[in-house]
């Protein structure tokens, strides 16, 4: 049958990472809080011969692996526009421009490529590595990667490319 379009659709309860952060930018800091993120992945693409748009399998794998490393950190933002971000030795320590500081021990800390570690730019972040991962593997290609990550039931922001 000609037309229509093709997606699957992973939400698995073991595709999640727990993380401390808080989102600060010019004038506003939040204080430092926690989440038990909920991640799922959405691919679009053609039907192979196989009679797939790409494995589940390596999805929740790929997806997994990405989780499993954003696991029981700190997440700090190392592009951030209103903390200064340094390591000394074995600890990182983030100041905020009110003064506000924070010093972590490095191995609880996890620096990510983003301004803020809001739930938008974790989206962007994640759906980036989950594409590393497919690519890594061999995943057949595909037209478009959707990502959500929900900081709670109901509260979700979405990254599509």
């Amino acid at each position: 049958m000609a037309g229509g379009s093709f997606e699957v659709y992973v939400a698995k309860e073991n595709l999640k990472f727990n993380a401390a952060h808080f989102i600060a930018y010019p004038g506003f800091r939040e204080r430092l809080h926690g989440h038990n993120y909920q991640v799922t992945v959405r691919l679009e693409g053609d039907l192979g011969p196989d009679g797939y748009v790409i494995d589940f399998g390596l999805v929740k794998q790929a997806t997994k692996r990405v989780c499993d490393a954003l696991d029981e950190y700190t997440l700090l933002p190392a592009q951030s526009d209103c903390l200064r971000i340094s390591e000394q030795g074995d600890s990182v320590e983030a100041v905020y421009e009110d003064g506000s500081r924070f010093v972590f021990p490095r191995s609880d800390v996890m620096l990510l490529p983003i301004v803020h570690t809001s739930a938008e730019e974790l989206a962007r972040y994640v759906a980036g590595q989950v594409r590393a991962e497919l690519l890594a593997v061999g995943a057949r290609p595909w037209r478009r990667l959707e990502v959500s990550v929900a900081e709670t039931r109901g509260q979700s922001a979405t990254y599509s490319e």
